[in-house]
């Protein structure tokens, strides 16, 4: 997150706080309420301009066809690496932002929406003729979509993939998407099988199931002085369900006690659990995300939020660890890229 997005967020909420009475009324003039077109330009501009400072990247949207109220969302649509400064928008929303509108940090599910027709450049799309190929992947905890839909004959495939993750997006929701969703095909004749999109929740509920409870995937392989070493990966874990834990930790910790083989044994070995076990103390505030273990040293990958006392906490951790000297590094990895080689 960059230096100047706390402050640009305060001043969103500033400005909108002058600027929600006549969107207010812009939006009561219109019979579509969820038409974003239907706001006046310098309206449009505005709000663009107030987000773009946010980040460049961000996306906004005013809906509200639901009879709930209007709602705000900014998104970083679907990128890891900007859902926490939209989670951060989103909890910086003043009490005085209008009982009635509500306001999300990504798109919501809108089953109602799979059954629009969806404008897409000088194409139109009846999205009641789309339909998904779905092959659940339970060792990855998946489901990949296989997208169709008669008019990608006449489309090219950019458009198509835009099809695909807006009824993605409709169908489970932004957030569900990235935690379930894996790979993402289209196809110019429709799949065995293939279902509506409507239908996704529930092949991708049966999927998610078996996961209500994390468990821990574990591995072996080489370190590189050829020593055998231990991986331990958090799974599933998904960013969007520690949205604000942007900052990559690692805490470095020797052991003086070991096999021939450079593993720990006791004592060293209890002390190791011992240790871990005071990450639960962090809370929402970090997430313990990978283990590392071999060659006289464990390293244990945390994600961290940046605005919190975290890394304090750890320091005075690490600094408490009587085998040897143990360290602590951090830098900013919103995307958690840094897991990727971890992930199954």
């Amino acid at each position: 997150m960059s230096a100047a997005a706390p402050a640009a967020i305060s001043e969103f909420w500033e400005w909108w706080a002058q600027a929600r009475p006549s969107i207010e009324s812009a939006l009561e003039r219109q019979q579509d309420e969820d038409d974003v077109d239907g706001l006046p330009t310098e309206l449009v501009e505005e709000l663009s301009h107030r987000v773009g400072r946010i980040h460049p990247d961000l996306e906004w949207e005013i809906g509200g066809s639901d009879g709930r109220g209007p709602a705000l969302t900014v998104t970083g649509g679907g990128d890891p690496a900007l859902r926490g400064l939209a989670e951060r928008w989103h909890r910086a929303v003043p009490r005085s932002a209008g009982a009635h509108w509500r306001y999300y940090p990504a798109r919501q599910p809108d089953p109602e929406m799979l059954a629009q027709r969806l404008v897409l450049g000088d194409h139109e799309f009846d999205l009641e003729y789309a339909r998904f190929g779905m092959r659940a992947d339970q060792a990855r905890a998946r489901v990949d979509i296989t997208a169709y839909h008669p008019d990608f004959l006449f489309v090219s495939e950019e458009q198509r993939l835009q099809v695909a993750r807006h009824l993605l997006d409709w169908a489970l929701g932004e957030d569900d998407a990235a935690r379930w969703i894996g790979r993402i095909t289209t196809a110019e004749e429709a799949p065995i099988d293939a279902l509506p999109p409507a239908l996704l929740a529930a092949v991708v509920e049966q999927v998610a199931e078996p996961f209500a409870d994390q468990a821990w995937l574990t591995g072996e392989g080489r370190t590189p002085r050829g020593h055998p070493s231990r991986v331990m990966v958090r799974f599933p874990l998904h960013r969007q369900d520690h949205p604000l834990c942007d900052l990559h930790v690692t805490v470095a910790v020797p052991y003086r006690h070991a096999n021939p083989d450079r593993l720990p044994v006791e004592p060293s070995s209890g002390a190791l659990r011992k240790f871990e076990k005071r990450f639960g103390s962090l809370g929402d505030r970090a997430v313990l995300a990978a283990i590392e273990t071999g060659d006289g040293l464990r390293v244990f990958h945390l994600y961290a939020d940046p605005g919190s006392s975290v890394l304090a906490e750890l320091d005075q951790l690490a600094a408490g660890w009587d085998e040897g000297k143990a360290k602590v590094a951090s830098a900013p990895d919103p995307a958690w890229s840094a897991l990727a080689p971890y992930r199954p």
